[in-house]
């Protein structure tokens, strides 16, 4: 299977978000395709979906050229977009659709929350609405 466009919604930088980042850029390298990193700030409906939230955008902004230095040292070149939305995973759907990808590749930190393992609220979403493959690597158990 050839990727030529694959998304790599980052959450925070961590560990989960670096795998995902380093095996989308290892998949795209077969086909010589792009890999796409995007940000997600979440903005409150009290405020316009245009606010600047300065310490969300710096705090991005960072998460974004930390995938960009992440993806040169896999000696690929990474995009990178920062979006504001009202809600995470229609954001990540839509930027899917909009930029024509053939994978969403998700990193899954392992959470217990409550004693049980949880998906979280955006991966569901994601794995129900996307319009191509999602592929989700999620750290090992700890």
């Amino acid at each position: 299977m050839d990727f030529n466009r694959i998304l790599v919604p980052v959450k925070n930088g961590g560990r989960a978000d670096e795998e995902a980042l380093k095996l989308a850029c290892r998949l795209a390298r077969r086909s010589k395709g792009k890999v796409c990193a995007v940000y997600v700030i979440e903005v409150q409906r009290a405020l316009p979906l245009e606010a600047q939230i300065e310490p969300e955008i710096r705090k991005g902004e960072k998460v974004l050229d930390q995938a960009e230095r992440l993806a040169e040292e896999q000696d690929y070149q990474v995009e990178t977009e920062l979006l504001q939305a009202r809600e995470v995973a229609p954001a990540i759907v839509d930027a899917a659709v909009d930029g024509k990808v053939d994978l969403i590749m998700m990193g899954l930190a392992y959470k217990r929350p409550f004693g049980e393992f949880s998906l979280g609220s955006i991966m569901p979403y994601v794995l129900k609405n996307a319009p191509c493959p999602v592929l989700v690597l999620r750290e090992p158990a700890s």
